[in-house]
């Protein structure tokens, strides 16, 4: 079984089994879908891995937001130590201006969305400091998300990696691009759909915009 020590702690009781709270861990992600989010939004504790090698070209550091020209992915480029590292060890790299980049689009995409006025100034700072390390940066963003919702989650951390965990479900695989589907997921306004549709599963920042405190009932 995974031992964890508390992050965040707010508004729960300290996690004991024989409390049977709902138990979900993932891996880490850099603003989450609608996918991601609900499964935090579900369960009283949330287990963020941080024992697990990086994986590339996953959403453990990238998201995805819709634009007037369709879905853009939006990357954060990393500083390559190793071949294998673990996640809790990649840095960000700020060889380029990737915050400027990524600010300039989410601000193109959503600055006529309801929300985006009343939201903005949670988000901005994420991209005007310099966070060292991605599991650091991608967690303080997801305690963002969940203050915005006005949502109390307990947040820990692994102290090992397991492959099989008990006592809790194991969604770790969410992060990866082909294991985020959304199959059923719930329509709401996005700014561009009516020249391209409603498009499911992006990142949650497209429905906190849109929808604003909705977003938690997707």
């Amino acid at each position: 079984m995974i031992g964890c020590t508390i992050l965040v702690f707010v508004g729960v009781e300290h996690f004991n089994p024989s409390n049977k709270m709902s138990t979900v861990i993932l891996s880490t992600a850099y603003l989450p879908n609608i996918t991601y989010l609900s499964q935090v939004l579900n369960h009283d504790v949330v287990v963020i891995e941080k024992y697990e090698h990086f994986v590339k070209q996953t959403y453990r550091n990238r998201c995805e937001i819709l634009t007037s020209n369709g879905k853009l992915s939006l990357s954060i480029p990393l500083v390559k130590q190793a071949d294998k590292e673990l996640i809790s060890d990649k840095k960000i790299s700020y060889a380029e201006d990737w915050q400027k980049q990524h600010w300039r689009a989410v601000t193109s995409a959503y600055k006529n969305s309801p929300y985006f006025e009343f939201f903005e100034d949670e988000f901005k700072p994420f991209y005007e400091n310099k966070h060292e390390l991605l599991l650091d940066f991608n967690t303080q963003l997801l305690q963002t998300i969940l203050h915005i919702l006005r949502v109390k989650k307990q947040i820990e951390f692994t102290t090992q990696f397991d492959i099989s965990p008990i006592n809790r479900l194991d969604l770790r695989m969410l992060s990866d691009l082909n294991n985020s589907d959304n199959i059923s997921a719930k329509s709401y306004y996005q700014v561009f759909a009516d020249r391209q549709g409603f498009t499911p599963n992006l990142s949650c920042l497209d429905a906190l915009f849109n929808v604003g405190l909705e977003t938690k009932y997707l």
